[in-house]
This record gives structure tokens, C-alpha cells and sequence, in this order.
């Protein structure tokens, strides 16, 4: 019988493999780290089920550009735009820093001038897949940490590019002048663009056609087509695969096809990415880490300094908080999954030897498994670490909040704080805004909103808005963890204030209550109360019945959060009221059947069962009006009835 070894190498993988993430995802660890696990545990230096690695790599291989191809498809030029400051600051900042620090540490340890760079190119990136989705479980991606860390890897996924561009020439043994790169980047620029233009110019024509054809499989092997030609394309210039895989996602993600090639690509991408993060962990030697568990160790804790404090002083340079920084540095303090990537290109071009690469492997895997304990530990010890620099109360200064009283406080300049600020302003209601972005205290400042720089969770910025003499705060802000800190701080400060919160989920109300919210709204209930009230508006039920309807849902659903629950009967009751009536309007045109008659000759009652109960004419409304009213065009009659009815009325008076 004929053997097939990929497809048992497969079955293997498959087998290891879903347990492992199983077992990381009720633990709410990465499957990254499972991954790698895995590969560990099978591979040749493990229970060694799997021990020819060149199929699996191939597989990899792939893996590997569809990777490249999603992080193209899921970059907007847009969004970067929208964002440049952040993502090329911040960014810049952070990864320039980071190569630098660890160029300098390795040079001095005995390593070529090109083998530092490479070390300082493994030690720059973090881990978007790992970081972006702990953020978005803890909801706290609109974070102003969130935002920074997400700039931050945005950027980090750029410089992937050059980074691959870069490690041939360094690995070419041949002395890295500035000469030889510039020349290696100019011709690698020019083949990149040449491809770029020549897709972009075919590929949305293509892909145009495809589409309009409504065949699910025909997209998806089209795009299949594009990543993987792409990427040989650009292999055949003598660049990577993961390059032109890259190229690919960017021209396709500027298409308006482009979320439904990233659904469609997914499940291809998770399952051959998942075979390169296997095949990097088969490449590992667990007696390694066995013979020298404390130098590791050590090592470990070392790389995660040696990332925290570069990210640390980039983000602070444009926040201006400490506290901020500190959370953003701790949670990109890991090694990310396209430095696996790097160093296996390294490794085949001797940049690292076989210990280095073992040990960069196993300082890898426990930053990475460190990072949910970072991501826990890191806002609270930034709590403390603020406490532990604040100033003394004695030595509090006054702000721009000393001249006012009974004033709101509004934490958060967004759309919500803007719309709020205007309101206020325009009731001559006395305000003052705390914001932390430099941009947004800008444009308030410009528009003449009393607005300042500063933390809501600090006690001297809250002092300085006067919340001892203030009314009402407002938390219009999208970090539940600041606004649980600031509620509390608040309450101490001032225990007659009126305390109002937005907060994204329902989930959430009780616990903010619990800490001294007087009202908390969450976004997601009252979105859903927006949506049913603009569904029956477009079954034209009446105002009244609508905001009727409202207020016992907004009166059942937080009164569950309180544990109060909404009689079934009232709700029955409700029902029955709403399908039994609805008003309408017509506007009386000239060919209509009313135009010219009285209300009695019009008879609308007797033919249609709907009644006339207000005329509006030249915007006077007339209430109940005189059956010998004459009906003239331009008249808006409001109608009463069944739906039935109303259907009816109104197809009987369009003729």
C-alpha cells in the first residue's frame, strides 16, 4: 500500500492540534502559544511523530503569504492617513528605539555589526495577532492605550516589509555599506511598484467580473490566484513570497469586495498559518530550556525591558501620560509572530546560529506567554505607580475649574462630549472638558470650549475641574477601566455629585452602579432601543405609541440589570394597543380625489374606514375640522385608523 506522508503529517497536526487550542482557549491564552506548542510535542526533538520537515515547511510556506495577505487586505491607506501622527510617531519611535537598544547590546556582546541589526529587527516587532485581540476581548481597543498599541502595530507591520527586503543583504556575508542597501532597495522598489501598478491596474477588473458573476468558489479561487501569484511573481524578481503576498492584500483591500475576501479567506489563512507556527515550534529543543532554566529566565525578563522602555518613551512623547504609556509598553512587550518569520529567514541564511535560534525561540514563547498576565497587571500597577509620583493635595494648584460652581464636569471630547459641550453651551449651562488628546483640546479650544489637558483618574486633574463644587460628571469616555477608576474617585471626592457613564454593554451597568454611577447608559441597549424605534416608525405607528414603547423597554431591560422585571400582562396589553391603531399623513396633490371637496363629500370614513382627525394647511393645523371644510392642494391631512384602513385610505386618495 502506498504511503501518503503530508496527508499523515497533516492527520497529526490536526489531532495535536485541537486539543491544545482548547485547552489555551478556556485558559484565554493565544492559540499561538498552543501552536507552537504543539510543534514542540510532535516535532523531531519532541515524541518525534513528525520528523521530515521539508512538506511541513512548504505548507508553512503558504501559511506565511496568506498571513502577509490579510495583514495587506485589513491596512487602509485611508485610515493611515487618518492617523499618520500616531502610527508613524508613536510607531517610528518605538521600533527605530527598540533596533537601536538591541543593535547596541549585541554589538557589544561580539556580534557582526549585521547580526545585531537582525537581532535588533526580531526584537522591534510585537504581536498584533496576540495583542489586537486581548484588547478587543477586554473591549478596550478605543482606548487611548488601545489606540496608541494599535498605531503602534500598525506600523510595526509595515516595516515587515523592508525588514524581508533587508535580511538577504545582510545575510550575503558581504560588508552592509550604505551603498549596497540603497542599491538592494532601489531595485527591489522598482520591482514592487512595477507589480503594484500592473495588478492594480488588471486585478479590480478582474476582479469586477468575478464578482458579478455570484459564484462563492469562482472569488475564492480568484483570490487564491492573486495572493499566491503575486507572491512567485515577486520571488521570481528576487524578492519574498511574503512580500508579494502582502502587495496582493493591498491592492485588493482599496476594492469594496475587500470584507468579503477577508471572510472568505480567513479559515485558509487560520489553518496554514497555524502549520508555520507548528513548524517553528518543531524547531525546538526543550532540553534547551531544560539545561539552563534561570539564564533563560532571565533573558526573558530582560527582552521584555528591553521592548517596554522604547514603546514607554514613544508613547509618552505624544500622550504626555505616564500612566498611558506604561499600560500601551507593557502590553507590546512581547515578541511578535512575524519575528518567527525573520529569524527563519535568518537561520537559513547563518544571521543566527542553531543555539541563538533556540534560545530566541524559547525568550519568544515566554514573552508571549506572559502577555495575559501583563495585559492583567498593567493597568493597576500604573494606578499605583501614578499614586506613587502625585503630587501631595497640600500642593495642589488650582485650574480652570476654581471660578465655577454647580458646573458639569465632562470627562472625553468624542462625538459624545462635543454634542453634550454644545447643548450646554447653548443653555448657558457652566462646563469644563477633560481630554487627553492633543488634537481634540485643540479643536475645542478653538471653538471656545472651556476644555483642559489631563487624566480623569487623577485626583489633582479632577480638583482642578472643581469637582468638589461641581454638579453633575459625565464619563463620555470609551475606557471602561478609567471610568470605573474615575466613578470611584469622583464619589470619595465629592459624595453629592451626580454621576452619569456611558458604557458599551449592558453587562456592565450594575457594576458600575455598585461604584457610585447615579445613571449608566449603555451603548449597545440603547442602540438596540434606536433600531426597533426606527422599524416601527417605518410602519408608521404614531410618536406617542413609539416613545409609549420605550419607556416600559428601557423600564424592563435596566430593570432587569436591577433585578426588576416588567409584567408579561403590560406587555400583552401594549401589543394589542399597537396593532390596533396608527396615524398617517397625506399631502393633498393636484389630480387627487380630495383636491376641491369638503370633508363630507370626500366621505373617507364611510369608504375606507379611516378618519380625518387634523388638516394642516400653510402651517396651520386645524383639530378635528368642519365637515364642510373645502380641501385645497398643499392641504396635509393626518389620518387615524387600523393599518388596513390606513392602506387603503391611502391608496384611495393617490386614485
Amino acid at each position: 500500500m502506498n504511503e501518503f506522508p503530508l496527508l499523515r503529517d497533516i492527520i497529526i497536526i490536526l489531532a495535536f492540534t485541537l486539543p491544545i487550542t482548547f485547552i489555551f482557549h478556556k485558559l484565554k491564552l493565544p492559540a499561538i502559544i498552543g501552536y507552537l506548542l504543539t510543534g514542540m510535542v510532535i516535532g523531531p526533538y519532541g515524541i518525534r511523530l513528525i520528523y521530515e520537515l521539508s512538506m511541513v515547511k512548504m505548507l508553512a510556506e503558504i501559511g506565511v503569504a496568506l498571513l502577509l495577505f490579510t495583514v495587506g487586505l485589513e491596512f487602509s491607506l485611508t485610515r493611515m492617513a487618518r492617523n499618520i501622527k500616531t502610527i508613524v510617531g508613536s510607531g517610528g519611535i518605538q521600533v527605530v528605539l527598540t533596533i537601536i537598544g538591541t543593535l547596541i547590546i549585541f554589538y557589544i556582546s561580539g556580534y557582526t555589526l549585521q547580526q545585531s541589526l537582525f537581532f535588533g529587527f526580531l526584537t522591534s516587532l510585537s504581536s498584533t495577532a496576540i495583542v489586537l485581540k486581548m484588547y478587543t476581548d477586554r473591549g478596550e481597543i478605543d482606548s487611548p492605550h488601545g489606540k496608541f498599541s494599535v498605531g503602534i502595530l500598525l506600523f510595526q507591520d509595515l516595516c515587515i516589509v523592508p525588514m524581508i527586503l533587508l535580511i538577504p543583504i545582510l545575510g550575503s556575508g558581504e560588508a552592509a555599506s550604505p551603498q549596497i542597501i540603497i542599491t538592494a532597495i532601489l531595485k527591489a522598489v522598482i520591482a514592487v511598484v512595477f507589480i503594484f501598478f500592473a495588478s492594480r491596474i488588471l486585478v479590480p477588473k478582474l476582479l469586477h467580473h468575478i464578482v458579478r458573476l455570484k459564484n462563492r468558489e469562482s472569488l475564492i479561487l480568484f483570490i487564491i490566484l492573486i495572493c499566491l501569484g503575486t507572491a512567485w511573481l515577486t520571488q521570481y524578481f528576487g524578492l519574498s513570497l511574503a512580500m508579494g503576498a502582502f502587495i496582493a492584500g493591498l491592492i485588493i483591500s482599496e476594492s469594496e469586495y475587500s470584507s468579503q475576501v477577508v471572510v472568505d479567506i480567513l479559515p485558509f489563512r487560520d489553518f496554514f498559518s497555524s502549520i508555520f507556527f507548528i513548524s517553528i515550534g518543531m524547531l525546538f529543543k526543550i532540553y534547551h530550556l531544560i539545561e539552563n532554566p534561570i539564564y533563560l529566565l532571565f533573558l526573558t525578563a530582560s527582552l521584555i525591558a528591553l521592548k517596554a522602555i522604547p514603546a514607554f518613551l514613544s508613547v509618552v512623547i505624544f500622550q504626555k501620560s505616564p500612566r498611558i504609556a506604561f499600560i500601551s509598553a507593557l502590553r507590546l512587550a512581547q515578541i511578535g509572530e512575524f519575528s518567527f518569520l525573520l529569524a527563519g529567514e535568518g537561520l537559513s541564511l547563518q544571521l543566527i546560529g542553531n543555539d541563538d535560534f533556540q534560545t530566541f525561540l524559547i525568550t519568544a514563547i515566554l514573552t508571549m506567554m506572559a502577555t495575559p498576565f501583563l495585559i492583567q497587571v498593567s493597568y493597576g500597577l500604573s494606578l499605583k505607580l501614578q499614586s506613587l509620583f502625585s503630587i501631595s493635595e497640600k500642593k495642589w494648584e488650582e485650574g480652570e475649574g476654581e471660578k465655577l460652581n454647580d458646573h458639569v464636569i465632562i470627562a472625553g471630547y468624542g462625538l459624545n462630549g462635543k454634542n453634550l459641550t454644545q447643548v450646554l453651551k447653548e443653555t448657558r449651562i457652566h462646563f469644563i472638558v477633560i481630554e487627553m488628546n492633543a488634537e481634540r483640546i485643540e479643536g475645542g479650544k478653538s471653538a471656545g470650549i472651556p476644555i483642559m489637558y489631563g487624566d480623569i483618574t487623577s485626583k489633582e486633574i479632577l480638583h482642578k475641574a472643581g469637582i468638589e463644587r461641581a454638579k453633575i460628571i459625565v464619563f463620555a469616555i470609551s475606557d471602561l477601566l478609567s471610568v470605573r477608576r474615575g466613578i470611584d474617585i469622583a464619589r470619595q471626592m465629592n459624595p453629592h455629585i451626580h454621576i452619569i457613564a456611558r458604557t458599551l454593554y449592558a453587562s456592565e451597568v450594575e457594576e458600575l452602579n455598585s461604584l457610585g454611577a447615579n445613571q449608566v447608559i449603555p451603548m449597545d441597549f440603547e442602540t438596540s432601543v434606536e433600531i426597533f424605534s426606527r422599524v416601527l416608525k417605518e410602519y408608521h405607528m404614531p410618536g406617542n405609541i413609539i416613545n409609549q414603547y420605550v419607556s416600559m423597554i428601557r423600564m424592563d431591560g435596566y430593570g432587569m440589570l436591577r433585578g426588576l422585571s416588567l409584567s408579561q400582562e403590560k406587555l400583552k396589553d401594549l401589543y394589542k394597543y399597537l396593532l390596533m391603531s396608527t396615524i398617517e399623513s397625506y399631502l393633498v396633490i393636484e389630480d387627487s380625489v380630495a383636491n376641491k371637496k369638503s370633508l363630507k363629500e370626500l366621505d373617507l370614513r364611510h369608504n375606507t374606514g379611516a378618519v380625518i382627525i387634523a388638516l394642516v394647511r400653510k402651517g396651520d393645523a386645524k383639530i378635528n375640522p368642519d365637515p364642510e371644510l373645502k380641501i385645497e392642494t398643499g392641504d396635509l391631512l393626518i389620518l387615524l385608523g387600523s393599518h388596513a384602513q390606513l392602506d387603503k385610505a391611502l391608496n384611495y386618495l393617490t386614485g
